[in-house]
């Protein structure tokens, strides 16, 4: 059984910050990889970013250069460090691992940017 418990998010104006963070527990894989996903109203759900246990990272074209994803293999734990927000990143920010051959979601938390 894993679990993934997110935490972070909240409103923020136009060009502020905001860092998640999502700790995982239970039963996981020594190589994995977890990252975020967002999903706004009425769109299809995203990848945001994606960190390997070890390897390189991923970032989707928009959030480049402005978010950063970083984990700690010890804790389990992936952040998602996100700057000069727009108000087009609002959406709910899930955390995702992918400890194969099972994939596992976060309960997604809320980010909301103002303009």
């Amino acid at each position: 059984q894993v679990q993934l418990v997110e935490s972070g998010g909240g409103l923020v104006q136009a060009g502020g910050s905001l860092r998640l963070s999502c700790a995982a527990s239970g039963s996981i894989n020594r190589f994995n990889v977890m990252g975020w996903y967002r999903q706004a109203p009425g769109k299809q759900r995203e990848l945001v970013a994606a960190i390997p246990s070890r390897g390189i990272t991923n970032y989707a074209d928009s959030v480049k250069g402005r978010f950063a994803i970083s984990r700690d293999n010890a804790k389990n734990t992936v952040y998602l460090q996100l700057n000069s927000l727009k108000p087009e990143d609002t959406a709910v920010y899930y955390c995702n691992l992918n400890n194969l051959p099972n994939l596992y979601w976060g309960q997604g938390t809320q980010v909301t940017v103002s303009s």
